[in-house]
């Protein structure tokens, strides 16, 4: 944290019986045992499951009696505000979007004077979660209760935030601590005059913490792609296919080009600029926002879409999921027609498979429209002659319809079974120390560096010069077998896990000031530039001072909006622009190894 303070959680496991063990319909009353047969009898398999297990709760299977005892124990027991008149801040981390709607739905039922406001879900499907964010963050307005899909795990700073409620499961090491890290800020005055934010609750349904007892190191995956992002990426692949000068476009090919630019760019148009998501790459937003630039895209256009606005969240309406896989399963479709691929045929009979189902639902008014089509995807002749349009066609025309089609275990089911909660226990959660014990090792660390502000590498950090493997290896031996730092572990437990040390350490003594002034020499020589710019590049100077390196993302932000409010590019233009941001990359990869 920038100012030095974390301040610690106060974490509780609760036992959650479904949520641990499952559903049995042995252990059901005999009521509930008819509802159970009722929603779990399969005609086909002429029988039932014994038991519902786990991972189905929250997942397809919303139970209302389990989110209800949640809700009632957060309310209960949940870090008050107003002289204990009012539930603080809070965050819920729900597994999915419909897990988020029903424990709204639930709220909403049981709270309804407070139906609409008190408790808000922000996520990707929300079109106006920035604003969400921005209420969520001024302590007197609502959302009091912010359930997150994701969205909030990281990213957010809102120190007012003092309950946080893990009602999913966790597996990844970072993104539980990112997770713990939203209600490690400090607050003043939170709870009245003179009374400061000293801790935040924590509350557990799903075992979580039990789980990184056992394996502190937790369980690490790469990073899922968004359903969302892979429809973007293919469209993008599709269309610099279909804009290769040497591809022989038919009339009908030059459409679908245009639509996909048209698609594209109106994705990009409505992304909004303000979001904490979106900001950082205002620059590149702002350059895809103009229609034109989707006519012909570049090499370097892709690799910039690709990079910097693919998966990010957009203000579109929002879609049905299954709408939205069969767009992607018609693109790798078309993708595999274009490159002459293996998976064309496996693609194909997706569709086909997918057709004749359809042709099951006959019955329903909008299938039936669409049966001629239906019944002509599931013939061999159709296939034979098949173009990139007609593929389109089929996305298009089909698209609605598949949510009609039966899901098995994806369906979503409701039911009302008795759950039963247990007493919330305290639990000690490894890294998370008192804000002071915190406050007072940084403090000792960094006047630690400082003072060895000498060593090889703290100089060579300062000057701007290139470090070594071997200069950090002496960097690590300096700091790691010193007393006043101590282990990495603890090092790290304090100041995060540094994706380059030197980095870190060059921001903490900074940049002298001819070595970065000498970095833009050869920028500033031989050409005359305005006082506007020369005052531009002296703040970039003396930020640099201080921190040792620099997001570029900053330079469209205030002080350097207050100059121009185009920041960077308003001021130098693109080619003055580009360069500068190159010359601050190089600055930061000269501390890194």
């Amino acid at each position: 944290m920038t100012d030095g303070f974390l301040v610690p959680p106060k974490a509780h496991s609760v036992p959650l019986k479904f949520q641990r063990e499952g559903i049995s319909y042995n252990e059901l009353s005999e009521e509930e045992q008819l509802e159970y047969e009722e929603k779990f009898w399969d005609e086909e398999a002429g029988g039932m499951p014994e038991k519902i297990d786990p991972p189905a709760l929250n997942n397809w299977l919303f139970n209302i009696d389990t989110v209800d005892k949640v809700l009632e124990h957060l309310m209960r027991h949940g870090l008050k505000v107003a002289g204990g008149d009012r539930l603080g801040k809070t965050i819920i981390f729900a597994k999915n979007h419909n897990h988020a709607l029903f424990i709204q739905e639930r709220f909403d039922a049981n709270y309804p004077h407070l139906k609409g406001k008190f408790c808000r879900i922000i996520d990707n499907y929300e079109s106006y979660a920035q604003s969400l964010i921005d209420d969520f963050s001024v302590k007197e307005n609502d959302p009091t209760i912010a359930i997150s899909v994701d969205m909030l795990d990281t990213g957010i700073d809102v120190p007012e935030i003092v309950n946080l409620v893990f009602f999913k499961l966790v597996r990844s090491k970072t993104k539980f601590h990112q997770m713990m890290g939203r209600g490690t800020r400090l607050c003043k005055e939170l709870f009245g005059p003179g009374e400061d934010k000293k801790e935040f609750y924590v509350f557990d349904y799903c075992q979580n913490f039990e789980f990184f007892a056992e394996k502190p190191e937790g369980v690490e995956s790469g990073s899922q792609e968004s359903l969302g992002k892979k429809i973007f990426k293919q469209r993008l692949n599709l269309l610099v296919r279909l804009q290769q000068p040497d591809y022989p476009a038919s009339d009908e090919e030059r459409r679908l080009r245009g639509s996909l630019e048209d698609t594209l760019h109106g994705e990009v148009s409505v992304m909004n600029p303000d979001n904490f998501i979106v900001r950082p790459h205002r620059r590149h937003l702002e350059k895809y926002s103009a229609r034109d630039k989707w006519n012909s895209l570049s090499a370097e256009d892709e690799l910039e879409v690709r990079l910097h606005l693919a998966g990010l969240p957009a203000e579109l309406p929002q879609e049905d999921e299954t709408a939205k896989r069969f767009d992607l399963l018609l693109l790798n479709l078309q993708l595999a027609l274009l490159e002459k691929s293996g998976s064309f045929a496996r693609y194909r009979d997706k569709v086909m498979e997918i057709a004749a189902r359809l042709e099951g639902k006959g019955t329903i008014p909008m299938v039936a429209q669409q049966m001629e089509l239906i019944l002509e995807l599931q013939t061999e002749g159709y296939w034979a002659g098949i173009t990139l349009p007609m593929l389109e066609e089929v996305r298009v025309r089909l698209r609605q319809l598949i949510k009609f089609l039966d899901k098995g275990e994806a369906r979503i089911v409701y039911t009302d079974f008795e759950d039963s909660i247990g007493d919330h226990t305290p639990i000690f959660v490894p890294g998370y120390s008192s804000a002071e014990d915190m406050r007072q090792y940084r403090l000792k660390v960094e006047r630690f560096i400082r003072d060895h502000a000498g060593h090889i590498t703290i100089n060579k950090l300062r000057m701007n010069r290139h470090i070594t493997r071997q200069d950090l290896e002496e960097l690590e031996r300096l700091l790691f077998t010193a007393e006043e730092v101590g282990s990495r572990e603890r090092f790290e437990k304090v100041f995060g896990h540094q994706q380059s040390l030197g980095a870190f350490i060059r921001s903490l003594v900074g940049l002298d000031r001819e070595a970065a002034t000498e970095a833009f020499g050869e920028f500033l020589h031989g050409t005359t530039y305005s006082a506007t710019q020369i005052r531009f590049i002296d703040q970039i100077i003396a930020y640099l001072t201080q921190n040792g390196t620099m997001d570029p993302g900053l330079l469209y932000e205030p002080p350097f909006t207050d100059i121009h409010d185009e920041g960077l590019d308003g001021v130098f233009g693109d080619e003055g622009a580009t360069k500068i941001i190159h010359l601050l990359e190089e600055i930061t990869l000269k501390a890194a190894v």
